[in-house]
This record gives structure tokens, C-alpha cells and sequence, in this order.
């Protein structure tokens, strides 16, 4: 059966590259309803949509319909997909604010399908803060989100902001109306956050980890049909919608979790950033500030548990191991001592001194190194991006 793809095309320079995209649709059979602003119309005629979609454009909310009782509530009914592109800053923040005051934006309040949102714009304007607090807020409406490219820009200006290559729109489409379902059957446990290790009852020694590798990790492996466990320190995050979500504070408690659940898992990925160290002695009540300001404290660090190294150790034949190595330094070498040592399969190394790679960061750029030795650098990618790399590696070894 064919599918719908509702196309809502908005009032950017990058509005042209769209009749290749719809050209591409159609000759994969699939059914495309083009939307237009008034403002798109001005740099692509509807005509041409028209001539190469086979169907009516639509460009006015008042417009009449001999197909569609109420106009835009009939053309949401009919999608499988809303594609946004090129998304202007103006129609994210409607979306975002559930404004409804044109065509597509009533379209989008009224859809209920998957939707896909292609930002393209000026560089300053893509990285203003309320433009990026926008896309912050569709993201957590589960909005998929694609990435601009870098380059010139119709203004002259140089950096983020470009319309993706229309083959990389085209593929983000077909993916998300053919969903993968190649984890079906199988368990897969993965841990996230940052652990905690008390000094006192009020303080405690954690890191800058936010957890969103491990929960995109969690998203796409439960939406490719795994039974997902996720196992949290300490994050601000909502987990995923579908995954058993376990809390831990430290990583005696992390390891003591996962150890109990590894038995009847398939794939195991830690994603956690892990403590290192913990106090050799709690303190009982809260520690005083001292009242000689150059008065020296000392806290004794021992050792907390290596949760993978302990995993790795416990591993069943056939289970597949996943680990991170962030790095500041010799980050191939590092990642290959991490790799043998914790008996894993492959290993995805990160610098986190690189801009787009750090902790809090909705990118990555990523390296996975596999146990016989072949390796593979990814370009600076969404998180949920190379959430989907590495779990195509791990179904890779599944075959």
C-alpha cells in the first residue's frame, strides 16, 4: 500500500531543492501533498509542485477542497509523515507555541503522524538562543529533528544553516516510513547518566555527563522492537516511552543492576559516565565549613567498581558488548586498551575536547572500533544519529 507524505514547504531561499525531493517521492510511488506559505510561493511557483506531485498544492487555509470536507484536518488524517522543509525559524517557534494561524501550522496541531523538521536558514539565526530553545522544545515532542549543513549561505555567510543534501532528506523519509524492527526479540540493556558518590548527606561527587548518548541509545533500540532496559544515574532526562527504566546512584549500585539483569540479556552498551573514584568514608553529618579559610580538607578517593570490566568478565557466549571511551587525550590507543580489557565487542571513542563532542552537546563525533580490528570515524552527527550507527553495528553482528 502506497504511503502519504505531507510536504509543507515554507518561505526559504532552500524552497527549490524541495521539487527534487518530491521528484524522488514519487518515483518511489509515493503519494505527496504539498503545502506552501504564502511567503514559499514567492521563491517556487505551487505549478511546479503541482506538475511534479500529481496533486493539488494547497496554499491557503480557506482554499477550496473538492476532496477534503475541512481542509486541513482531512490532510492530516491522510499522512503517514509530515515533512517540514526547509522549516524557517518563523514556523518553528509556531510549532513549537502550537500556533495556528496559516495553512501548515494548522496542518501540524492537526496531524497526528510521525513529523520531520528540516531547519534551514542564516547561521545567527539558526544559532540564536530562541530559535535553539524552539528546537530544544519540539525535540521533547518527539519531533524528529535533522541537522543543517555547513557552508555558504544565499546571504554570503559561512556556517550552519544550509538545507541538507536532498538524497540525505530522502533517506531520513524513507527510514522514518519503514521503520527497522531488527532488534525484535531481543533484550538490550543500557546504562546512562552520571553516577554519584556522597561526601556528606548534602554533597556528593558526580560529573558533566547529562545522559542523552544512553537515553538515544534506549530510543532507537526500543523503536527497532528490543526489550530495553535502561539503567540511569543521575539525569534530568524523561526516559523513553517503552524501556524499563531502573534509577542508580553509584556505581556499586549500577553494577550490583546490571549484574543482576546481564543473565537474560542479548546486547549490553554502557553509555554511563561512570565515577572513578568514591569517598573511602562517608561522613555522617554534613561537613562544616572550616572557620580559617586556609585551612586545608582532605577527602580519601578509593576506587568504585569498573561496571563493564565486571560485565565483561561475566559475559555469556553470543552476548554482545557495547562501551564509550571519552577521551582527552590518545583517544585510539586508550579506546583499544578499553576495548580488549573489558572484553567488549566494539567500542565507540570520543574526544570530548572537540567542539560538537562534549558532554551536554546534542552532537557527537565518534569513532567505533571493532574487537578484530577494523574501525570506522563518523562526521560530527545528532546523538540520535550515531545512537542509530551503533546499533546498526551491533545488528551487524547479530547476522
Amino acid at each position: 500500500m502506497s504511503k502519504t507524505v505531507g510536504i509543507g514547504v515554507t518561505g526559504g531561499i532552500a524552497a527549490y531543492k524541495i521539487a527534487e525531493l518530491v521528484s524522488k517521492l514519487k518515483k518511489d510511488d509515493i503519494d505527496v501533498i504539498v503545502m506552501m506559505t504564502q511567503s514559499a510561493t514567492k521563491f517556487i511557483t505551487p505549478l511546479t509542485f503541482k506538475t511534479l506531485s500529481d496533486r493539488e498544492v494547497i496554499t491557503d487555509l480557506w482554499q477550496e477542497s473538492h476532496e477534503w470536507k475541512v481542509q486541513h484536518i482531512g490532510v492530516a488524517e491522510q499522512l503517514d509523515l509530515l515533512v517540514i522543509a526547509p522549516a524557517t525559524a518563523n514556523m518553528i517557534a509556531k510549532m513549537a507555541h502550537g500556533i495556528a494561524d496559516d495553512l501548515i501550522s494548522t496542518v501540524v496541531l492537526a496531524n497526528t503522524a510521525p513529523v520531520l523538521v528540516v531547519p534551514a536558514m542564516n547561521s545567527n539565526m539558526y544559532k540564536n538562543p530562541v530559535v535553539q530553545d524552539n528546537i530544544v522544545k519540539l525535540s521533547r515532542y518527539a519531533y524528529e529533528i535533522m541537522e543543517p549543513a555547513d557552508g555558504v549561505l544565499a546571504c554570503g555567510s559561512i556556517g550552519p544553516g544550509r538545507l541538507p543534501e536532498v538524497d540525505a532528506i530522502y533517506q531520513k523519509i524513507m527510514r522514518m516510513l519503514n521503520p527497522k524492527q531488527d532488534l525484535r526479540g531481543k533484550r538490550l540493556m543500557v546504562n546512562a547518566g552520571t553516577t554519584c558518590e556522597d561526601i556528606d548527606p548534602v554533597r556528593f561527587i558526580a560529573n558533566r555527563s547529562t545522559g542523552k548518548m544512553g537515553y538515544v541509545i534506549a530510543e532507537e533500540a526500543v523503536s527497532r522492537g528490543a526489550d530495553v532496559i535502561l539503567v540511569s544515574g543521575r539525569s534530568s532526562l524523561t526516559p523513553p516511552a517503552g524501556v524499563e527504566h531502573i534509577s542508580a546512584w553509584g556505581a556499586e549500585e549500577m553494577c550490583e543492576i546490571m549484574l543482576k539483569y546481564q543473565p537474560a540479556c542479548d546486547i549490553i552498551i554502557g553509555a554511563a559516565a561512570v565515577g572513578d573514584f568514591k569517598i573511602a568514608q562517608v561522613a555522617e553529618q554534613k561537613i562544616k565549613k572550616m572557620a580559617n579559610k586556609s585551612d586545608t580538607l582532605m577527602i580519601e578517593l578509593v576506587g568504585t567498581p569498573d561496571i563493564l570490566r565486571t560485565l565483561g568478565e561475566a559475559k555469556k557466549p553470543g552476548q554482545i558488548m557495547v562501551g564509550f571511551a571519552a577521551e582527552t587525550q590518545d583517544l585510539i590507543e586508550n579506546a583499544k586498551k578499553k576495548l580488549e580489557s573489558k572484553n567488549l565487542d566494539f567500542i565507540v571513542a570520543n574526544d570530548v575536547t572537540q567542539e560538537g563532542a562534549g558532554f551536554a552537546a546534542d552532537t557527537n563525533i565518534v569513532t567505533i572500533i571493532h574487537r578484530k580490528g577494523e574501525s570506522r570515524a563518523f562526521p560530527k552527527m545528532t546523538k540520535k544519529d550515531v545512537a542509530a550507527s551503533i546499533i546498526d553495528s551491533v545488528v551487524d553482528l547479530l547476522n
